[in-house]
């Protein structure tokens, strides 16, 4: 096995020293292109003249003219439901075996149709991601070890002519059979559909395996160490997982859980973040040397950004027809974008509800700053979730907590607008301090928040709580596990949901 991993290692090493990251602009405007071509007879590609912009000499002022921008449920009202009633070729050619599931924060339910096409893409940003390994110094054995991947069931529903599950399942069901000696926990827990049934079984097999990585949404990742260590009564993790090196998290900012997730590991872990989606696999880190993440620029998603303005919004929070887009050759560096995609899954200039930042335009590389429902203002705040994330790292080391979940609203108390803040962290502390120290770091990183301070908004509440009322809520009206996220900001009526739930445990 120790030779098998040199081979790995040299293998990577090598297929780093003979090909190089294409060019962003140029790998785009193929990859556009390449989208045109094969849609183009579809009954979408003929309404919006897909031949006629690939006719033209600048395909991508041909294409912003010619399709309209899309939401979810602008999409499938208007197509994807066709999908699901048995139609082919509406937005990409043929039909599809899958759709994602996903319960959104930009709509209540989603059907993102899963195309034979996307999985292929998929597969291939894994192989990216695995290349990219090359840049971490990582030593032969780790190509040796198991990877223990947490994701949402792979016992798929199925319906007529198609499979529903999320995500993180349909792709787990796909798994290569070469594949399939490393993964972990193998499939037949992996179709488990009861969380903490599947937990349970992980937490008892554990000692049996020999992990070298880990993969899921950190919240659920930490839940299941916890776990193991609790059963396994353990001091950490490495104690039965020696050779554990790294975790490659998902689906939401990774910041926020390092710091309690080190208290589970008995030795440095290398961290490696990933953009993977209902509607595709858009982005993974690359390098050590910094925490942002390099889009996947040729592999079947164009990606657009638009201003995060409130010009370019409407009230339901939506990007409007007439929005400023530029592609990426276009954008700055250091600016909020709400993100387009158009896919081999046939979603065209999608609005995914993620806001970014680019980082290193050169590199295409950017951080994920919020989402375009998650953005707190309500009197003028104008808090964006990479924000709040950076001034809940700060409240972290100053009163040595760790914060796994936080959410926050504007709510109306006393006739006037205060904003609430309910922390899930590992032990209690009053709340009235963290307000003070929490208020001041977002007065000195967002002047709109300053402003907002001195005239509508008059106060800043916060309450620490056991981040398990977070996970029990969530149980309760979504689901635990998988591809389920907490929000960060809710609306006052949810808010107040959430509130009365909290105070009923």
């Amino acid at each position: 096995m120790a030779l098998i991993g040199e081979i790995l290692k040299k293998a990577i090493d090598f297929y780093g020293l003979i090909t190089s990251d294409p060019d962003p602009v140029k790998a785009q405007e193929t990859v556009l292109r390449s989208l045109l071509e094969k849609a183009r007879l579809t009954a979408f590609g003929k309404r919006y003249g897909f031949t006629e912009i690939l006719t033209g000499s600048n395909i991508v002022q041909a294409f912003r003219q010619q399709v309209p921008l899309h939401d979810y449920d602008h999409l499938y009202s208007s197509w994807w439901h066709y999908l699901l009633e048995g139609h082919q070729n509406v937005t990409w050619p043929a039909g599809q075996r899958y759709f994602a599931l996903s319960s959104g924060t930009t709509s209540n339910s989603k059907y993102i149709p899963v195309t034979d096409d996307m999985l292929d893409s998929i597969r291939r940003s894994g192989i990216q991601q695995v290349l990219s390994l090359k840049n971490f110094n990582l030593p032969p054995d780790f190509y040796e070890k198991q990877i223990l991947m947490l994701g949402s069931s792979t016992s798929l529903i199925s319906k007529d002519d198609h499979q529903e599950g999320e995500i993180s399942g349909i792709s787990a069901a796909n798994i290569p059979a070469w594949f399939r000696g490393y993964y972990k926990p193998g499939l037949e827990i992996s179709s488990i559909p009861d969380w903490d049934e599947k937990v349970r079984r992980i937490a008892l097999e554990a000692p049996q395996w020999d992990i070298g990585g880990l993969s899921g949404i950190p919240s659920w990742v930490e839940m299941m160490l916890r776990e193991i260590i609790r059963v396994n009564k353990l001091h950490n993790i490495h104690e039965i997982w020696p050779a554990l090196q790294v975790y490659t998290s998902g689906g939401v900012a990774l910041e926020p859980y390092k710091k309690s997730l080190d208290t589970l590991f008995g030795k440095p872990v290398i961290y490696i973040d990933t953009y993977l989606t209902s509607e595709g696999y858009l982005a993974t880190q690359k390098r050590p040397d910094t925490d942002s993440m390099a889009l996947i620029v040729d592999n079947g998603i164009f990606f657009e950004f638009v201003p995060f303005t409130d010009s370019n919004m409407d009230d339901q929070g939506r990007v409007r027809q007439d929005a400023t887009v530029y592609t990426l050759g276009e954008a700055e560096e250091g600016t909020d974008y709400v993100l387009l995609i158009s896919t081999v899954s046939g979603a065209w200039r999608y609005m995914i509800g993620d806001t970014v930042i680019i980082t290193d335009k050169k590199r295409a590389e950017i951080k994920i700053s919020g989402r375009t429902k998650h953005f707190l203002n309500v009197v003028g705040e104008q808090l964006s979730v990479y924000q709040m994330n950076e001034a809940m790292q700060k409240v972290q080391a100053r009163f040595n907590l760790q914060v796994q979940e936080f959410v926050v609203a504007a709510i109306r108390q006393d006739g006037q607008y205060i904003n609430k803040w309910f922390l899930g962290a590992d032990k209690e502390i009053a709340g009235a301090k963290i307000a003070a120290f929490l208020d001041e770091q977002l007065r000195d990183a967002n002047k709109n928040y300053k402003v907002a301070r001195t005239k509508s908004l008059k106060g800043v509440s916060v309450e620490v709580l056991p981040v398990g009322h977070f996970y029990r809520w969530s149980e309760e009206y979504k689901k635990l596990g998988g591809q389920a996220k907490i929000p960060r900001v809710m609306k006052e009526e949810e808010f107040r949901e959430f509130e009365r739930f909290i105070k009923s445990i």
